[in-house]
């Protein structure tokens, strides 16, 4: 397989593993192709690459920024803006599970803690769901804290430990 095509088809996998993992294929899509690219890319060669319109790259662009895995770079004498992808996957994963958590496990806690809080009037299936929602809230929020707990690793000697351990 030669580079392009190796390139190709690695930017069109993330973009299809990005839709399952919760952001659009054009975003992953364009975080991949930044992330191996040796050099900062602009727009333009965004656009012409993946084939896509320029509001398209701009809105996908400023979603990985806002996610802190993708920076602005300028050039001296260019007027073109270049991207670039956070390349140590260590701080990668990190960002991308606070992303995720403020995104997504936070909400749901919010809603968990909210639904288990009711006052229930004593039937049984009453009972039943603030028994369950509460295990669900209390499971999740356990697993939030381990997250967090993990994504502190630099300062953390238990989870530098089982980070090596995962190596």
């Amino acid at each position: 397989m030669k580079f392009r095509e190796a390139k190709n088809k690695f930017v069109q996998t993330w973009g299809a593993l990005g839709s399952q993992w919760g952001i659009n294929k054009t975003m992953a899509q364009i975080h991949a192709l930044l992330m191996v690219s040796h050099e900062p890319v602009s727009m333009e060669d965004i656009m012409e690459e993946l084939q896509i319109s320029r509001g398209n790259a701009s809105m996908n662009l400023r979603a990985l920024m806002d996610w802190g895995i993708v920076y602005k770079e300028y050039k001296t004498g260019e007027r073109r803006e270049y991207f670039t992808a956070e390349k140590d996957l260590d701080e990668l994963a990190v960002k991308i599970s606070k992303e995720r958590s403020k995104r997504e496990i936070k909400p749901a806690l919010k809603v968990l803690k909210e639904v288990s809080s009711i006052e229930a009037d004593g039937t049984e299936e009453e009972r039943h769901f603030v028994e369950q929602t509460s295990k669900l809230y209390d499971f999740v929020l356990k697993a939030d804290n381990v997250l967090d707990k993990m994504t502190e690793h630099k300062d953390n000697w238990l989870a530098q430990i089982l980070i090596k351990f995962m190596k």
